[in-house]
């Protein structure tokens, strides 16, 4: 069945484009028409599109991987932190901060500081700072809860990214693609879908076709959690693996056998792995590492 149909997307308003002057002709296979001095995109293919970009959304969760949520502009804010919030993904609806992907371990330092403040009130720290040194230590705490508290669970790079507006996030699609991270996107037809592995051609500027976009490709996250959900369900535990493997060890079994077995058990994966410090030290800069060091110096100055 399919996720979506053509009145759908029309009610929506997803075959609204840009002017015709403003578009980009790299979106010329994606237009129907022209008409009143406005690009019409071809809805027959935003859907062929929607369920592509839905079945691997659903392939990625299944697997236990995240997808990165980024929309800034105002009309998909609170559509994109209400509906992503229920599927428990990562996104950011505030200012996409400059080298969150390529320089992931210090957004990793930065959200563990608020953490760290968090321990302060109840180690009973905070309350042994002055008035003033208090009112500095709550501020940045709401500054980093503002900016990155979205994603205080994603403890290693997201498998994947969801853009609303490639031409707004162009920082955020530049970063993806550079570490090759796959990019899913809403693409209108002043924008350039060459760098998107995913684009969804549609109008990202009124909030109908955002939300319905979003809702759909979220049910397909859901479903693919529900179905990672029930094999888990299913799976012995790896205790009682370890336990069948000693048992077939014991028994006239295949070498062969045992050692799929093996190579299986060593080949999974955590859902949550941490950043590697060797993959750390690879990406932080000088510059970075020196602004680190002031903060350290600065957080000791408010502590003394």
């Amino acid at each position: 069945m399919s996720r979506t149909n053509f009145e759908e997307l029309l009610e929506a308003g997803v075959h609204f484009g840009h002017l015709k002057r403003k578009w980009n002709p790299a979106m010329a296979p994606y237009i129907f028409m022209e008409r009143n001095g406005i690009h019409i995109i071809d809805l027959e293919k935003t859907a062929t599109k929607i369920e592509e970009a839905a079945s691997a959304m659903k392939h990625i969760a299944r697997s236990g991987k995240k997808i990165l949520f980024v929309a800034t502009k105002k009309q998909a804010k609170e559509i994109v932190a209400e509906k992503v919030k229920q599927v428990n993904m990562p996104y950011v609806t505030e200012r996409w901060p400059g080298g969150m992907l390529t320089n992931f371990p210090t957004i990793r330092k930065a959200v563990k500081k608020m953490s760290s403040i968090d321990k302060m009130a109840v180690d009973g720290t905070f309350s042994n700072l002055s008035k003033r040194e208090k009112l500095q230590v709550t501020r940045q705490r709401a500054k980093l809860e503002k900016n990155l508290g979205s994603i205080a669970d994603l403890t290693r790079l997201p498998s994947a990214l969801f853009v609303v507006d490639v031409s707004k996030e162009h920082i955020a699609v530049r970063e993806a693609r550079r570490l090759g991270i796959p990019v899913f996107a809403m693409v209108d037809t002043n924008s350039d879908p060459s760098n998107i592995d995913f684009p969804i051609p549609a109008n990202d500027d009124a909030s109908k076709s955002i939300s319905l976009i979003i809702e759909i490709l979220c049910k397909a996250i859901e479903e693919g959690l529900n179905e990672r959900k029930l094999e888990k369900d299913k799976e012995p535990g790896m205790k009682d693996k370890k336990i069948i493997r000693k048992e077939l060890e014991t028994k006239a079994i295949p070498s062969a056998i045992i050692e799929a077995i093996v190579e299986e058990e060593e080949e999974a994966e955590p859902d949550d792995e941490i950043v590697t410090d060797e993959f750390e030290e690879e990406i932080i800069s000088d510059e970075v590492e020196e602004e680190l060091n002031e903060e350290v110096e600065d957080d000791e100055e408010l502590k003394n």
